[in-house]
């Protein structure tokens, strides 16, 4: 069984929409990381870095952990031989654009968040950043102009990218400017996983506010 901690951003996604994909059971436990409990020895145990989402991967007698939003993909991936090639250039694509995701689009459009919301606004920060996301975004929209999915077929890039993606095209009301990307935003979430996921979170969310 799966245990799988979470919360309702970008990066908590993630996971619970893998899962669902895949197909495996797991148990869906919610970290409201407003509370700063991610920070606590309980979850530093499964997690070092204090963030979400980390699961544990429970198979007989042995116990893997798993952090990081990437990792985690690739884990189940690997575990069920689905949404990843085992070799070759397919799984070099899928690859590429999922750390391009880890190192991109996830922070910088965090950094916005961060921003524009911080005690001391900083408009040349905002605007750095945002001009940052921008270029990123572009270069999803210019390469799904060409492709259905970010790898040929839907794959781990997908799912990595498509929270963070349906995040910019908001935050920057950049619809119009990427079509091919939103086309790809509202295909991806269309998906009957992606659906079951995040009604998932939804009403574990409530449940936990109630």
């Amino acid at each position: 069984m799966i245990e799988l901690t979470t919360w309702t951003t970008p990066n908590g996604e993630k996971p619970i929409i893998m899962l669902e994909e895949c197909g495996l059971d797991y148990d869906l436990r919610l970290l409201d990381i407003s509370t700063g409990k991610q920070k606590e020895s309980d979850f530093l145990a499964i997690n070092p870095n204090g963030r979400i989402p980390a699961i544990l991967d429970r198979e007989g007698d042995e116990e893997t952990r798993v952090f990081e939003s990437g990792a985690i993909l690739v884990h189940l991936a690997e575990k069920t031989g689905r949404f990843l090639a085992s070799a070759g250039p397919a799984r070099a694509e899928a690859l590429g654009w999922t750390f391009f995701q880890a190192g991109g689009t996830g922070p910088m459009i965090g950094q916005i968040h961060y921003f524009k919301n911080a005690s001391e606004r900083s408009d040349f920060a905002i605007r750095r950043f945002e001009r940052e996301a921008e270029r990123l975004l572009g270069v999803l929209d210019t390469r799904l102009k060409d492709a259905e999915y970010l790898a040929g077929e839907y794959s781990i890039a997908d799912v990595m990218n498509w929270s963070w993606a349906v995040s910019g095209l908001k935050d920057l009301d950049a619809r119009d400017r990427f079509p091919a990307l939103a086309d790809w935003v509202d295909r991806v979430g269309d998906r009957a996983a992606v659906r079951r996921a995040l009604a998932k979170l939804t009403a574990a969310k409530e449940a936990l506010a109630a």
